[in-house]
């Protein structure tokens, strides 16, 4: 079932909604059994949609969260108050989906069709969808959200959503409905302009971080001011100081959220955050020797990640990377080797993935003790043998590098898969 589900990643990326939303037509509109909240942005949406998932579950509602792509397997995509949903379900789901799909339908929109369909039966009270890759064409548009979320924008996918920031913005924007709440992150000034442009055109009531509310990061706690909650030194289940942008913004959705139908109160808010957990997100996996695993994989994430790992003591830092071969090198390890004692070059069991031996070569020619660490599971190994108490062991450079070493550390199957 699944190895069919994958093949249809071969029709890629097929602009328009018609093929998706005719699906869910023909299977009887799962999508309207609930209320859903859409998500979009380069960089920390998986994040904010776990955050956001979680402070609604601690407030006593029925939450699913539909995520991509998968770390390991399959079934962490689609999820309904933090439980996967089981491979029996995805089974006959997916078969059902299979009956009901047009030809030329994508891997992307049976998956979003399997999802509201398993939310639909779970009768949650409410889904938050993260889309996939952009967003005006992305599957998920086809449901009609209460609310629109929208994390930073920074370069990445330019060959499908534009070669400007303020073209991917647009892009992204599309995810805004008419009259709907929107809830958007730290932006770049072009990226802030083409939202508040979408906003103006559709009435769409628009609350910005930096202006309507503010995340402080204080000693390792985040201080929010929002709308009408404040709330001071919450612990945020995800490391990085980075996530108070994410936190903020989660926590102002919610906010948004509670002028309706979903009031909640604000310890609800603060144990939510110190529960949210996202894996593969600065998730420190081992302790002996210290494993952490980070899915930074555009230069936007790549200064994120540099900056938190000055938060964590270590005496060298061992660098497990492992990248595909149509990203930017130079932004994605500028930021983080400076910080590298030893570069181990890997490279994931993906066809797009760069040899390491040309990242090795990369990462040598910046002036970094770099070898040729083979496969993911041989460099890991590599570098637990080289790591002593006190160093750090750093995975990271895309998420499927860092989904094949935590499977690898979980001794769990992993499903390789790009969508």
């Amino acid at each position: 079932m699944l190895d069919h589900i994958y093949g249809l990643g071969r029709f890629g990326m097929r602009p328009g909604l018609e093929r998706v939303s005719s699906l869910l037509q023909s299977l009887g509109n799962p999508q309207s059994a609930f209320k859903s909240v859409h998500v979009a942005g380069t960089n920390g949406k998986g994040s904010t949609s776990c955050m956001m998932a979680s402070i609604l579950r601690e407030g006593g509602y029925h939450i699913g969260l539909f995520t991509s792509p998968h770390l390991i397997g399959f079934t962490e995509r689609i999820r309904v108050d933090g439980r996967e949903i089981a491979e029996e379900d995805v089974v006959r789901l997916g078969r059902k989906v299979m009956a009901a799909a047009p030809a030329e339908t994508t891997f992307f929109e049976m998956v979003t069709t399997m999802a509201c369909l398993h939310f639909a039966e779970q009768q949650v009270d409410l889904a938050v969808m993260e889309a996939g890759m952009g967003g005006t064409f992305d599957a998920t548009n086809a449901l009609e959200g209460i609310l629109s979320v929208i994390t930073s924008i920074s370069l990445d996918h330019s060959e499908y959503l534009g070669s400007s920031v303020a073209a991917i913005a647009r892009e992204k924007a599309g995810i805004v409905k008419a009259s709907r709440p929107v809830v958007i992150s730290c932006q770049e000034p072009a990226a802030a302009a083409e939202i508040r442009m979408r906003c103006h055109e559709l009435n769409s009531p628009l609350y910005c971080c930096g202006e309507d509310f503010h995340g402080e990061w204080r000693e390792n706690k985040l201080f929010y001011r929002g709308m009408s909650v404040s709330l001071d030194g919450v612990t945020i289940g995800l490391r990085g100081s980075y996530q108070r942008f994410n936190a903020a913004t989660a926590l102002a959705a919610v906010e948004v959220l509670g002028k309706g139908d979903f009031p909640m109160p604000t310890a609800a808010m603060t144990a939510g955050m110190e529960k949210a957990q996202w894996p593969g997100r600065m998730e420190l996996i081992s302790s002996s020797p210290r494993i952490l695993l980070d899915g930074a994989h555009n230069p936007a994430g790549g200064r994120a990640l540099a900056e938190a790992l000055v938060e964590i003591p270590h005496r060298r830092l061992l660098l497990v990377c492992g990248v595909m071969g149509d990203k930017d090198l130079g932004g994605i390890l500028g930021p983080i080797l400076p910080l590298t004692h030893e570069v181990i070059a890997v490279a994931p069991r993906l066809p797009r993935a760069l040899p390491s031996s040309e990242l090795a070569e990369f990462c040598a020619g910046q002036g970094v003790a770099a070898r040729d660490g083979g496969s993911v599971e041989a460099g890991l190994t590599t570098a637990c043998s080289m790591a002593g108490a006190e160093d750090l062991i750093l995975v990271c450079g895309s998420l499927f590098t860092v989904g094949e070493a935590r499977s690898i550390i979980l001794s769990r199957p992993f499903e390789p898969f790009r969508g």
